[in-house]
């Protein structure tokens, strides 16, 4: 049975770019006092948008490649303070399962004096980024775009047939990146090729966030797949962070072994992930 959606694809994208216009503005605050899951969610905020004003380029008038790369810079600014603060508690978790002894107790002080070396100038880079002049340009363009945005003859269309357009562009989308990945060699080309299909089953997971309800089915799958590709990134970017860390010892040895049995055993379920999102999403009336 087909799902419905109220209101044209101009009237859906409204929504969306109100909603998370607003969350962006609202989350300031919380940043600059450093509040849990601020940074994070400010930093997916911007990334929603992002995707909802390329994903919808053909309802839109006027070209808006220059507020995506703003959103982009944002979104890369805040992800290392995000990514500082996840990567130093991971790395420090595995490091106190070291056996007692040897250098277990020095690979902790000094993972702990990086991670604290790290946030601070992820922190740094946070508040300086908030305090710019072209952070508070971008707020004052996404909220003139959120109040009027541009929207053209195609926005007056039906929601259902357009939105179903688009959740399958980028399902397809995702489909030929994971091809791609599967026949790259093993090595840092596929990584980067699975990297590049995480990114694209995460617009297309906010695709089905902006369809709402009726795409909600489809969105799971998506962020499950999203999901388990994240986890193979993680453990690259944390084997390299080790790789750079290490002076040859036992326990940075330990810790590189787990990066990679962690990104191995994310490929592993990957098959399975997909086997379940390659479903594609239904059509939305």
């Amino acid at each position: 049975m087909a799902h419905r959606i109220d209101g044209s694809a101009g009237d859906v994208l409204t929504a969306r770019l109100r909603d998370q216009s607003a969350k962006l503005v609202a989350l300031e605050p919380d940043v600059r006092a450093d509040r849990p899951d601020a940074v994070h969610q400010m930093r997916i905020a911007a990334r929603r948008l992002r995707s909802a004003l390329r994903t919808h380029r053909r309802h839109l008038t006027g070209d808006h490649t220059a507020l995506e790369d703003e959103l982009r810079v944002l979104g890369r600014n805040l992800g290392r303070a995000r990514d500082a603060e996840v990567l130093g508690e991971h790395l420090l978790a595995q490091a106190r399962e070291l056996p007692d002894g040897g250098d277990r107790e020095r690979v902790l002080a000094e993972l702990a004096t990086w991670s604290t070396r790290e946030a601070r100038e992820a922190r740094t880079t946070v508040l300086g980024t908030l305090d710019s002049r072209r952070f508070h340009d971008l707020l004052d363009a996404l909220t003139a775009l959120a109040a009027d945005p541009p929207l053209n003859a195609r926005a007056t269309r039906p929601g259902g047939p357009e939105l179903t357009r688009i959740l399958r562009h980028e399902h397809r989308r995702t489909a030929q990146r994971l091809a791609a990945a599967e026949h790259t060699p093993d090595g840092p080309a596929r990584d980067r090729a699975l990297h590049a299909a995480r990114k694209a089953a995460k617009r297309a997971r906010y695709a089905g966030e902006t369809a709402g309800r009726p795409a909600r089915s489809y969105t799971r799958r998506m962020k499950a797949l999203q999901d388990v590709l994240g986890r193979h990134q993680d453990a690259i970017v944390a084997r390299e962070a080790v790789r750079g860390l290490s002076d040859g010892g036992f326990g940075y040895g330990v810790l590189f072994g787990r990066q990679v049995g962690e990104g191995e055993f994310a490929r592993e379920l990957l098959p399975g992930v997909w086997r379940r999102a390659a479903r594609g999403p239904k059509r939305i009336r």
